[in-house]
């Protein structure tokens, strides 16, 4: 009998920024990847369909949320692009099995903050206050 092979699980995970695990992230969104078709047409080509080839690459740009402690680390960030000095940095994000050993990674390249979220404020809430940093970047790759 064959042995039953699971997915693994969402929530062990580790987030390395210039490889240095610079804070423990509640949530990080995936990074995905995009190829928009590009049709085309030649004069001479038979029937009404157009072909189509692969166009442009386009990486969406991924959300890391963590809790707000006295870091200073993506504040700092998103100061520099306030100053107006743009610091690409590598960013893997790395889901790791039950064991705790690396199943899955994701690298980043050339990617910077886009938006900086603080918390929200609630005198009647009892949540952890959570801060989030949105980046942009230049290239996803799978590797491992």
């Amino acid at each position: 009998m064959a042995d039953i092979i699971y997915p693994f699980k969402k929530y062990n995970y580790k987030v390395l920024i210039d490889n240095t695990e610079a804070a423990g992230f509640s949530e990080v969104s995936a990074p995905a990847i995009t190829s928009d078709p590009v049709e085309y047409r030649e004069g001479n080509m038979a029937g009404k369909t157009a072909g189509k080839q692969p166009g442009i690459l386009k990486y969406d740009n991924v959300t890391l949320k963590r809790g707000v402690t006295d870091s200073q680390v993506f504040v700092d960030w998103i100061k520099e692009i306030q100053a107006g000095k743009v610091t690409r940095k590598t960013v893997v994000i790395t889901l790791m099995d039950d064991e705790m050993n690396e199943a899955a990674s994701w690298q980043l390249e050339k990617a910077w903050p886009t938006k900086y979220s603080g918390t929200d404020l609630n005198a009647t809430s009892n949540e952890a206050a959570i801060e989030s940093l949105e980046l942009v970047t230049e290239g996803v790759t799978r590797i491992k």
